[in-house]
């Protein structure tokens, strides 16, 4: 499905507006590599390309199906793939479970299990991977941007909220290993994709939108294995009575009760966030392959204010503290900085700070054994920042075995600069509280990690 050497959109149009047309625009556009084969009962050519009115009539073998016809019609084309020996099939059309149609969901369903032909869907838009340049995605390149290759696979019950986790990700920069919309889980359903992505090498780290699983057991179990191999962000739709009747009518989920779920993720060392910007700011500093030894945080910062808000955000952790400088740090830092900078942590390097002042503090203060993580809040309104000091936090963060994060908030040169810092792997967040939830996120996880391989009980 995600590897596909053949692949068969069954609803192929030649209409632009057309769920079909899209798809099969989208594997044009992506170049995937692959044998593409485009079934429509009409038999008419769509830009050049040859359809066949049954897959049938496609003589040569189908890793995959794509099928985006009215649902009334999905079992018939189903039972023909099946018959056509289609190895996967991934099913986009709605109307199933989720109005009300349990009978058509069954009956594919059944079909599915009669041929051994693992279904994604119904009601999804199925699976993206940028390395295969598989997309089923029936949403056109103009309107929802592709990331680019990265480690970050993820997994979303709902298609609307993985579209638009998607489009962020792709201007957040950190990149994608595989995207899976999985919808009603009539067949395939989080716990496979789960076991899937356990074993996947090019997956780094999870982000999982869930509504409600149906087997909650067989969850339970592989929460127990993934969450020690790989980080796994979770964001749970349908926390209250009425968010859990509309996950029912969005995909027919059973939500159940949020807070089983919460202890559920929270027993396995899942990273839970309560929206979409949080599910972001976690993937992002978990996708840098950071691993802190400490909870002890320095702030380097060429703006006083943003270095006290910063204080403020990682003394309200429960889990984080300000470290206190080394002796030795001091006197290098002391040797090094104006006369008018403050050895202190947080440390203010002055207005008029450039990439020298900030390579010679940072430069000390990531040799000190005092600190276990570095928050370089670099404002690039002040006249000594600019690209010579995104290039020389890059490097920094290259260098040093020490987490590090970059606070820059502003509007277009910020802008600019921080996606030259995150496309190079540093992690950069808009505000003290995203800064410090991302490392308390990171610490969290590595101490579960750690207390779960030395047979303690993480919590």
């Amino acid at each position: 499905m995600l590897k596909p050497r053949s692949v068969a959109i069954i609803g192929a149009s030649r209409n632009p507006e057309k769920v079909g047309h899209v798809i099969f625009k989208n594997y044009v556009n992506a170049g995937y590599p692959g044998r593409l084969y485009l079934v429509n009962k009409s038999g008419e050519e769509i830009e050049g390309t040859q359809t066949y009115k049954s897959i049938l009539d496609i003589k040569e073998g189908i890793d995959l199906a794509v099928i985006a016809i009215p649902a009334e019609y999905v079992p018939a084309a189903m039972e023909e793939c099946g018959r056509a020996k289609v190895k996967t099939v991934v099913v986009v059309s709605g109307g199933f479970a989720e109005v009300g149609r349990q009978d058509l969901q069954d009956k594919m369903v059944g079909i599915a299990e009669k041929y051994h032909m693992p279904t994604l869907g119904p009601n999804c838009l199925g699976v993206m991977d940028p390395r295969s340049r598989v997309d089923t995605l029936f949403l056109p390149t103009y309107k929802l941007s592709r990331p680019s290759i990265g480690g970050v696979s993820f997994v979303a019950q709902s298609g609307a909220v993985g579209s638009t986790v998607l489009d962020m990700i792709s201007s957040e920069g950190f990149g994608l290993s595989k995207f899976i919309s999985y919808g009603n889980a009539a067949h395939i359903d989080e716990v496979d994709v789960l076991e899937y992505l356990l074993d996947d090498k090019e997956t780094k780290v999870i982000i999982l939108y869930i509504e409600g699983a149906k087997r909650g057991k067989e969850l339970v179990k592989i929460a127990r294995r993934i969450s020690l191999v790989k980080p796994v962000i979770v964001l749970k739709g349908g926390k209250t009575f009425e968010g859990q009747q509309a996950a029912h009518s969005h995909t027919a989920a059973l939500a159940g009760s949020y807070e089983a779920y919460l202890a559920l993720f929270r027993q396995f060392g899942f990273t839970i966030a309560n929206d979409l910007s949080e599910l972001l700011h976690y993937a992002k500093i978990f996708s840098s392959e950071q691993q802190p030894s400490g909870p002890r945080i320095a702030i380097v910062t060429n703006g006083g204010g943003a270095g006290v808000l910063t204080a403020d955000a990682i003394s309200s952790s429960s889990f984080l503290k300000l470290g206190k400088f080394s002796t030795a740090t001091e006197k290098t830092l002391r040797k090094s900085m104006p006369v008018l900078v403050n050895i202190r942590n947080p440390l203010d390097l002055a207005g008029d700070a450039d990439y020298l002042r900030y390579k010679e503090a940072l430069g000390a203060i990531c040799g000190d054994g005092n600190i276990d993580m570095v928050v370089a809040i670099a404002l690039f309104q002040t006249p000594g920042a600019d690209s010579k000091l995104a290039a020389e936090l890059i490097r920094i963060k290259g260098d040093s075995k020490k987490p590090m994060v970059v606070l820059s908030t502003g509007s277009d040169y910020t802008r600019m600069h921080k996606i030259m810092m995150e496309s190079s792997g540093l992690p950069v967040y808009d505000s003290p509280a995203a800064a410090s939830a991302a490392l308390e996120a990171l610490y969290r996880y590595s101490e579960y990690k750690k207390a779960k391989k030395q047979g303690k009980d993480p919590h």
